[in-house]
């Protein structure tokens, strides 16, 4: 965890508090160059000065981006790589626990838009940056044990049955380790890793939130943000040679993606089904 990375160019979404801060901040603090993907200006300026200040390191950079909307994507994708630079790492950290259905002003499920199609998007997207590092290349993806009980189901906004923001949740984490897999198994020939990992439940803004009530019945006792965020950096530090792509990390250890009996292996078979209409509603051509 001591290992220096200096030069190195890494992305992180939603990084202006929490897990998403603690992560930049780390990275930033052995040196590498760090681009703050950030919704909102003000709070992503505040973090940007307090990581710029807190680790003498003046090579983090805000880029503004709402992961909830594919042209906002797009765009911020169109204006990165204008910059030639190479990604070295890509945290796909941002995410959202919504409980009440809302519809983005593109017609999307806001959870499904955040946690599946803006991360799905910002990762094929960023692919010709993550080749220019090869072989060192990696994508981390932060899911939840949240995902545990929830089988892959094509029904991607929840259409089906009366809203449930938390099921929904489940649901996106689920997508979000099917695809590490795919994207491990695609581009295994590009010299870039894929990793998805649980931080544990920790004590953030988006946890308070979005569960107010077992935020409160377990405060004190969940992790902090830093302690979340210890796997991403050591996902990021690790020789490749020693990490499984496609793998579930949990405390710095490959993990099982399925509980014995809870019937979600054979579920991950829909995934192609589901690029494909991803691919349909983003029309993410690189």
């Amino acid at each position: 965890m001591s290992t220096r990375i200096d030069g190195k160019n890494c992305i992180v979404t939603g990084a202006n508090s929490g897990i998403g801060y603690a992560a930049a901040h780390g990275l930033a603090s052995r040196g590498a160059t760090v681009y703050i993907v950030c919704r909102n200006k003000e709070r992503g300026e505040a973090a940007l000065s307090k990581i710029q200040s807190s680790t003498g390191n003046q090579n983090v950079h805000l880029e503004v981006c709402d992961l909830s909307s594919v042209n906002d994507v797009k765009s911020f994708s169109s204006r990165f790589k204008a910059k030639e630079v190479p990604i070295h790492v890509l945290v796909n950290n941002a995410g959202l626990l919504e409980n009440s259905r809302i519809t983005t002003p593109e017609g999307y499920e806001l959870n499904f838009a955040v946690n599946v199609l803006g991360t799905y998007g910002i990762t094929e997207l960023m692919l010709p940056l993550l080749e220019k590092s090869q072989p060192d290349a990696r994508v981390i993806t932060v899911a939840s044990g949240g995902m545990y009980t929830a089988p892959l189901t094509t029904d991607l906004q929840f259409n089906s049955d009366k809203f449930n923001g938390v099921e929904q949740y489940a649901r996106n984490k689920r997508i979000q380790i099917a695809l590490t897999e795919k994207w491990a198994e695609k581009y295994s020939n590009k010299g870039i890793g894929f990793y998805v990992m649980h931080p544990g439940w920790a004590e953030t803004p988006g946890v308070a939130n979005s569960l107010p009530s077992f935020s409160k019945s377990l405060e004190g006792k969940l992790r902090t943000s830093e302690e979340g965020a210890d796997t991403i950096i050591w996902l990021a530090l690790q020789p490749k040679e020693k990490l499984v792509s496609g793998g579930f990390y949990f405390d710095r250890a490959e993990v099982s993606k399925h509980l014995p009996l809870a019937g979600t292996k054979s579920s991950h078979d829909a995934i192609d089904s589901i690029i494909a209409t991803l691919d349909s509603f983003g029309n993410f051509s690189i």
